[in-house]
């Protein structure tokens, strides 16, 4: 049989390739062959899963301080991760972000040094933001912005949130207080007005624009085109082809809630299974209740307890799959 494990990172412990690995091992001694595809959602990992790093800029990071700051140039395609540059990690968390001043920066350094090395094609990937700016500070930071008209500009999105709403939906999430996400609104909503007036691009009215705090909507309006981030990712590593010589899918991610059905991996591999008629079952970190019997599934943290699954994820997800391929034999 030949499995096909198409899974997104476990955040915190292991990332989508070694995910990937543990279930090809998994397979390997129950003699199936399996092809180990990490994907991502067009947030955090997005960058590995098109084929990782190649080169490091040094660039201003949220709070003003340089970062070296890893992204992707192969034949003309520029490949950005907005938190490598500009992500709430590098801020130190919510504890230690400044919600307020987090800025985009760096993020328009990277779409700079793309544009000045000749890069014929941008995707920039969003998710895991310290910022809510607007991307002003991305937008600032690219010296001519004239120069991304001749280049094809991609924004990969994860959510489908507003611009105005940026602050109000995921200020919290990034150490925003209550005033804070007032006033951070009444930016974005300041920023709506300069957008249409600078750049001739109504940014409230576009859907996802309010992603990584606004970023989306400021590299709209300098002509981007935003996409479904796990859309964009099938279609860049052939997901469709794969699929034609899978005959069982395993999927995955850290945490299964209702979050994963609203176009992030887990659940838009249920739905390419659902297509394509082929069987699919998942494995994560921990399970929502609200989602039990979705799919089927193994939950590592019930299976296997918290401090195993938190210390050996790996070898968690390697008994997993054979444990769901051991009862495919059962039932065949």
């Amino acid at each position: 049989m030949k499995v096909l494990a198409a899974v997104d990172k476990f955040r915190g412990t292991a990332s989508a390739a070694q995910v990937a690995t543990a279930i090809g091992h998994g397979c390997w001694q129950l003699g199936h062959d399996c092809i180990e595809r990490p994907l991502a959602d067009g947030g955090e990992g997005t960058l590995e899963a098109l084929g990782g790093a190649n080169r490091t800029t040094l660039v201003t990071g949220p709070l003003g301080k340089p970062v070296q700051a890893p992204w992707r140039l192969h034949r003309g395609t520029a490949i950005i991760e907005m938190a490598c540059a500009s992500g709430l990690l590098l801020a130190g968390g919510k504890e230690m972000n400044n919600a307020v001043d987090a800025t985009t920066t760096g993020t328009g350094q990277l779409i700079d040094a793309a544009l000045d090395l000749g890069a014929t094609r941008i995707i920039v990937c969003l998710g895991g933001s310290a910022t809510t700016d607007g991307g002003l500070g991305a937008v600032k930071a690219i010296q001519t912005p004239a120069r991304l008209k001749g280049v094809e500009f991609v924004v990969a999105c994860d959510v489908t949130t507003q611009f105005t709403d940026a602050a109000k939906i995921f200020g919290p999430q990034k150490g925003a207080t209550p005033a804070q996400v007032e006033f951070l609104t009444t930016r974005l909503e300041r920023l709506v007005q300069i957008y249409r007036q600078n750049n001739g691009v109504d940014v409230s009215k576009i859907s996802g624009a309010g992603a990584a705090g606004g970023l989306a909507g400021g590299l709209a309006a300098l002509g981007a085109q935003l996409v479904p981030g796990f859309d964009l990712v099938a279609e860049e590593v052939l997901l469709d082809e794969l699929l034609q010589e899978t005959d069982f899918i395993i999927t995955g991610e850290g945490y299964m809630d209702s979050e994963s059905f609203a176009g992030k991996v887990v659940g838009s591999m249920v739905e390419l299974a659902r297509e394509h008629e082929i069987g699919i079952a998942a494995i994560c970190g921990d399970i929502h209740p609200d989602v039990s019997g979705r799919i089927k599934a193994v939950s590592l943290v019930e299976t296997f307890g918290q401090q195993e699954a938190m210390s050996q994820p790996l070898h968690c997800i390697e008994q997993s799959a054979l444990q769901i391929l051991r009862s495919l034999k059962k039932s065949s």
